[in-house]
């Protein structure tokens, strides 16, 4: 008797979910806000014109395998109101191979949130598509009014932002370890719906003033029947030409570009964004609806540089710490211009060449053997020093591209989004423990997977060369 089986349906991996859920927020984000579509097509001319007037940008992009992802290099933030929504959006980015990278503190700030960045972290997810998630939990404790503050605990219990669907299909994934191409196309739809616009409040308008006067980001998080995504962004090859031409397409931008200044070689991140909108929405109340605005979505430009070591962290920090300190940042152009100023001239303190940031140890690079090193390798003997190996161009260097965030960037950009300079000095700082335990999972260290990256690249690259386990010198 011959016994017969149902055909096995392969799994589909994680990179493919990521970049159909990728397209699909792209499409509904232009549909909903019109705007950042606009801004797409303004981004898109600008890196066009970067790659045709700078050659050896291209072949850099190319070398370093980026150059087809400029298109897709796109990040999202989500606001989160309680520690469930925070367990389970960890589950769900995790069927797109994201995990959660850093922990972030924007209370230090004024922003009562803290934070992590779900996004892929090996080298080949990266290149395939390197989508990430700024997510933010909302940190109840920090709303003085305990009336308040209780009130908020109480609407964020009620509601439900998963759809049934989409945690029966992350269950799926979990148990099976996959999805399959229906599977995986039904999980994006459902996975959208919570990132979707809902223009209906939750509460009453006075209910939102008072969480709005506490703090807009509470009435954001909490007024709501799901988080909706607040910004999309892709990355541009010259942000400063994208923030000079957003007025030609009827688009205002932020007073100040957030992040390190312009330079020749680009470092850590830099951000701007257009003003949030101000969207008509209902709120309940006992006579119908009652018509209001809301301001929270905006659209957002990055452009990422290299990433600093340890060492070339503290010292950007230092640089921004020191020019924040004596440059107040507000709305007036006048006041942008000396802050973009004091910030330029206190950066030259930070080497501008790819050579000497890696020589100092300032930041990570990958390594490759050369056509001519391979060639040189074979019957004969090849200097036993990385430094005389690049030298003669049998070992090359190229930057790794920090693909993660930074904290006072992140908490600039939202309050110029909020639509005010509100300040607040919270007590209660920096809760990594609460967080984590939220989660349900450790963050993952930024520095330590760069560092990773860098030494496997220096490690594949002697290996060809033959000359394997030997270690790279630093010059301090």
């Amino acid at each position: 008797m011959i016994r017969s089986f149902p055909m096995l349906q392969a799994f589909v991996s994680p990179d493919r979910i990521r970049s159909l859920f990728t397209e699909a927020m792209s499409q509904m984000y232009r549909a909903e806000v019109p705007q950042y579509g606009m801004l797409i097509e303004l981004v898109a001319d600008v890196n066009a014109g970067c790659l045709e007037n700078d050659p050896d940008l291209r072949d850099r992009l190319a070398r370093a395998g980026e150059l087809e992802r400029i298109d897709v290099e796109r990040h999202g933030a989500i606001r989160l109101g309680t520690a469930d929504e925070l367990f389970t959006i960890r589950r769900l980015f995790a069927v797109m191979g994201m995990q959660p990278v850093g922990y972030y503190d924007l209370s230090v700030a004024g922003v009562p949130v803290h934070s992590t960045s779900f996004r892929p972290i090996d080298e080949a997810a990266l290149n395939v598509n390197p989508f990430r998630v700024f997510t933010s939990l909302l940190r109840l404790e920090l709303i003085e009014d305990e009336g308040l503050r209780g009130e908020a605990e109480a609407i964020l219990a009620k509601r439900r932002i998963y759809t049934p669907r989409a945690v029966a299909l992350i269950e799926r994934h979990e148990q099976n370890g996959g999805l399959t191409e229906a599977e995986a196309t039904e999980f994006v739809a459902e996975a959208l719906e919570t990132f979707r616009w809902h223009g209906e409040a939750t509460v009453s308008a006075e209910t939102y003033k008072r969480l709005h006067d506490a703090h807009r980001l509470i009435a954001d998080v909490v007024s709501f029947k799901g988080p909706h995504i607040n910004h999309l962004t892709p990355r541009t090859l010259d942000i400063d030409a994208v923030q000079a031409r957003m007025p030609e397409r009827g688009i205002t931008p932020k007073a100040v570009i957030e992040g390190p200044p312009r330079r020749h070689c680009d470092i850590l991140l830099r951000q701007t964004s257009f003003k949030a909108l101000e969207e008509t929405i209902a709120f309940s109340g006992d006579d119908g609806a009652i018509q209001g605005t809301h301001t929270a979505r905006f659209g957002e430009i990055e452009q990422r540089g290299v990433a600093l070591t340890a060492k070339g962290r503290m010292l950007y920090d230092q640089l921004l710490a020191s020019v924040r300190g004596e440059v107040q940042v507000g709305a007036g152009g006048a006041k942008a211009g000396a802050y973009d100023d004091e910030l330029a001239a206190r950066f030259k303190a930070l080497p501008d060449s790819w050579d000497e940031l890696r020589r100092a140890d300032l930041a990570f690079f990958r390594y490759s053997a050369t056509p001519a090193g391979i060639a040189a390798a074979v019957g004969s003997m090849l200097p036993s020093d990385p430094e005389a190996l690049i030298a003669k161009g049998y070992l090359a260097f190229t930057p790794i591209v920090y693909e993660d965030f930074l904290p006072v960037s992140a908490a600039g950009i939202f309050q110029s989004n909020l639509g005010t300079d509100q300040q607040q000095n919270y007590a209660t700082r920096s809760n990594r423990d609460a967080f984590e335990a939220a989660l349900g999972a450790t963050v993952q260290d930024e520095l330590a997977l760069y560092a990773e990256r860098q030494a496997a690249s220096l490690d594949s690259a002697l290996e060809a060369l033959g000359l394997a386990g030997l270690p790279l010198k630093t010059v301090a």
